[in-house]
């Protein structure tokens, strides 16, 4: 009844003109099993409407093929996401190289179930708005691998997205991505093993709050990257998170950008704006708790603008850091300022406000042309007063409600 209400409140416009209603939704229920698992299952999702429930059974689904939906307000749930007990697509055998679900209609709702091993991505959504990933996981179960996916969660091309209670291990780019989407949280969710945890790229308007990001080899990442159809990342909340011992070695594939992500960050912003990064406890992360940093590579974008501006790290508490340094020349600045640096590191360029009782190093890099070898390291005063605070983000209610 729980989830007819959901559907109900969600029911798009564009449905209710067709004639659907409360009552004319129904609940597929599909058992896992059988060499016809894959066919089952898709088609399952291809008979939905809009206000079904395609449930799946508790047990193991062996696919090799991935599943797509492509039905508006049709909600995905299994039985749970531990092994033992739960709805479990197992995508081990996959043939393909695709993700095991992309979603690429709106008003859809994910809830309880777990996706394993997929050899590209594990859920993906392109388009899809008002989309809610909620109890899931998503898992590389060999663990830290340059052959896993690249993301884990990763929906991309939105407005309105809520990824809340999910799990994600082993990803070789990143565990959570939402990248060039409006009006997000990513809340209440574990991000482990993964080379960035937790990545917001090129998208307005996130609140990333709640989360533990720990043994990644970046903790939480906020970028802002050329040569996108949507440029000018801004207004991003980095708050009340656990940031640790993210010093898993680097394993993406070499030629993407995190390949560039020191092991041992905790959080990291590239070339973003209007930042804040508050109220998280940091500890063991090697390298920095924060790095602010600008976009140092080559490209021929010329609206591209890759100066951070107007970032803040406040009210943060910091444990250890910067005691084993994976950049460049970082062991020996570690050394020179007496065997570690200081939890900010700061490569000099745009500008930052941090009010947090840490120290600060830049690496006086303020041309972003430069090289990373030329830094002239020094201690950097960033104090001062802070923009005015961010507005939190306010996500539809008929997405918060479809979670109650």
């Amino acid at each position: 009844m729980r989830v007819r209400h959901a559907a109900y409140i969600a029911l798009p416009v564009a449905a209710i003109l067709l004639g659907l209603s409360p009552a004319a939704a129904k609940t597929i229920r599909v058992e896992p099993g059988g060499v016809d698992a894959n066919e089952k299952l898709q088609e399952a999702l291809i008979l939905a409407e809009p206000g079904d429930v395609v449930e799946l059974a508790p047990g193991r689904w062996t696919l090799t093929d991935g599943l797509s939906l492509d039905v508006a307000n049709v909600t995905l749930r299994g039985a749970g996401i531990d092994d033992q007990n739960g709805s479990i697509l197992d995508f081990s055998g996959q043939q393909g190289a695709g993700e095991g679900l992309l979603v690429t209609s709106d008003d859809v709702f994910l809830t309880d179930f777990a996706v394993l091993n997929t050899k590209g991505d594990g859920i993906k959504s392109k388009g899809a708005d008002r989309i809610v990933y909620h109890q899931l996981r998503v898992e590389w179960t060999a663990g830290p691998k340059e052959t896993n996916g690249a993301y884990g969660i990763y929906p991309v091309e939105s407005t309105d997205v809520l990824v809340n209670r999910v799990v994600v291990r082993g990803a070789s780019d990143a565990g959570i991505y939402v990248g060039q989407s409006k009006n997000i949280v990513v809340r209440d969710s574990i991000a482990t093993e993964n080379v960035a945890g937790i990545e917001i790229e090129n998208s307005y308007d996130a609140d990333v709050h709640d989360n533990i990001a720990t043994k990644n080899t970046g903790g939480i990442l906020v970028f802002d990257l050329p040569s996108l159809p949507m440029q000018g990342g801004h207004n991003v909340r980095v708050f009340d998170n656990i940031v640790s011992d993210n010093n898993t070695p680097n394993f993406a594939p070499k030629g993407n950008i995190v390949a560039s992500v020191p092991a041992g960050t905790g959080v990291l912003v590239m070339a973003n704006r209007n930042v804040e990064i508050s109220g998280n406890i940091f500890d063991e992360n090697g390298t920095a708790n924060v790095m602010i940093v600008g976009y140092r590579y080559e490209h021929k974008d010329p609206k591209y603008q890759p100066l951070p501006k107007a970032i803040v790290v406040a009210d943060n508490l910091h444990g250890r850091a910067g005691y084993a340094p994976a950049f460049p020349g970082g062991a020996e600045i570690a050394a020179a300022l007496g065997g570690s640096i200081p939890p900010v590191l700061w490569d000099g360029a745009g500008d930052a406000v941090v009010n947090d009782a840490v120290g600060v190093l830049s690496l006086n890099l303020p041309d972003v042309s430069m090289p990373q070898s030329d830094a002239k390291p020094s201690p950097a005063d960033l104090s001062g007063d802070a923009p005015a605070a961010l507005p939190g983000v306010r996500l539809p209610e008929s997405m918060e409600a479809r979670i109650r």
